[in-house]
């Protein structure tokens, strides 16, 4: 069973009534991990007015934490953990860092902008599925190239490794579910002229188109 979560980093900004909104989005696998990309968005703001945050930082979603570091309670952190759990997503942090601009916003306000900001920066993170794999090798003599290809082009398995040394051999990550159906195909397909190899299990993060 996979889960889903940001992949990498990414920054967005906006202006909402002379203040100025940045949000940060990161990929985090731990409370370790989390507190780190805190720290360095605080360092790198340390004029802003507030750094808020929410993040969940297990696959289960059991480790969730927010914060409104002195905005109104209820403003700021709990909006920005709502919009990652309303993405099922999870190992994902988000902190939106604000300037003070002078106009105050209000309650209400500030809850549809901690919120914005966190649907917009999530919207453009690149988000992966995440799914338990097993690192695959189809390995073929030379003039069986083309055909190993457009089988794991046909597959989907586009994002495969190349070796090419005695034979040439071709590394994919197929889900664990469906490493047999895989053997199978590939062998059918390449007409028995191919060696499979099992190789380790791995978390791969697909994309989510």
């Amino acid at each position: 069973m996979g889960y889903r979560g940001v992949f990498g980093q990414n920054v967005t900004e906006k202006i909402i009534e002379k203040s100025r909104f940045l949000t940060y989005v990161s990929r985090i696998e731990s409370e370790e991990e989390a507190r780190a990309f805190l720290s360095r968005t605080r360092a790198e703001h340390a004029g802003a007015t507030h750094v808020c945050y929410g993040y969940i930082a297990d696959t289960l979603g059991n480790v969730a934490r927010y914060s409104d570091d002195g905005e109104p309670q209820g403003t700021a952190g709990l909006p920005i953990l709502g919009v990652i759990k309303a993405k099922n997503l999870v190992c994902t942090a988000a902190a939106v860092v604000r300037y003070f601009g002078g106009i105050k916003l209000g309650a209400g306000g500030l809850t549809r902008a901690y919120c914005g900001c966190a649907q917009e920066g999530l919207a453009k993170a690149d988000i992966r599925e995440y799914a338990a794999c097993v690192r695959m090798t189809v390995a073929v003599n030379y003039g069986e190239v083309n055909a190993a290809m457009s089988f794991l082009e046909r597959g989907g398995y586009g994002d495969y490794q190349k070796e090419f040394g005695e034979s040439a051999a071709f590394t994919v990550a197929v889900r664990e579910e469906k490493v047999s159906s895989f053997t199978a195909a590939a062998r059918e397909y390449l007409n028995g002229r191919v060696k499979i190899t099992e190789g380790e299990k791995i978390i791969f993060p697909f994309p989510v188109i």
